[in-house]
């Protein structure tokens, strides 16, 4: 029974989309060494294992919500959608059962999941113990990554190359002289505070 795991990157930024990613590594995707959850890996290991976890993976998907997504949902709901999209993407009569990192299933994947006959789990530090999730969680980061390095090209004045959103010293000093970009999450705070402007 081939596990699917999903896991999340980018919950806390302040600016970019939460991206989310589906990983069954079946047979085939069993030789790859060194997964672990993303944030215990280098930038140079995830990219290589990225690489690798494609290119031998039984099936791997990524999906996103928006900045303006998580703003209107709200960025746990924003999350979950993610989640959904990513597996949703999947080949069905691959997956045996899911195991999501953390405590809570999206909920348009409870109903999914029973029409297929699917068992999902929710287990809390799931990237680290299921090679599935840590899989899932390089995909997931990796592809958040290079997502904000393309931000950093249209609004280099924020150095997101640098911090990839986060709320850093250089971050909030871009903010404090430039405003919000529109990637921004304008109900995060302190962006919220330009809202109020």
């Amino acid at each position: 029974m081939n596990c699917c795991g999903i896991d999340e990157a980018g919950r806390g930024p302040l600016a970019g989309p939460v991206y989310a990613a589906a990983v069954v590594l079946g047979a085939s995707g069993e030789s790859i060494a060194g997964i672990d959850d993303s944030k215990r890996l280098t930038a140079l290991k995830r990219d290589r294992l990225a690489l690798q976890i494609k290119a031998h993976a039984a099936a791997w998907a990524i999906a996103s919500a928006t900045a303006e997504e998580v703003d209107r949902l709200n960025i746990l709901q924003a999350t979950m959608l993610a989640m959904f999209r990513a597996v949703s993407q999947l080949p069905e009569t691959l997956i045996g059962r899911i195991v999501i990192d953390g405590t809570q299933i999206p909920k348009d994947l409870k109903p999914w999941a029973s029409q297929r006959g699917l068992v999902v789990v929710a287990q809390p530090r799931a990237d680290a113990d299921v090679r599935e999730v840590g899989a899932a969680s390089i995909l997931a980061k990796t592809a958040r990554d290079a997502y904000m390095l393309e931000v950093h090209q249209r609004f280099p004045q924020y150095q997101f190359s640098a911090h990839k959103g986060y709320g850093t010293a250089v971050h909030m000093a871009a903010l404090a002289e430039h405003g919000p970009c529109v990637e921004h999450r304008r109900s995060f705070a302190p962006v919220a505070h330009w809202n109020l402007l």
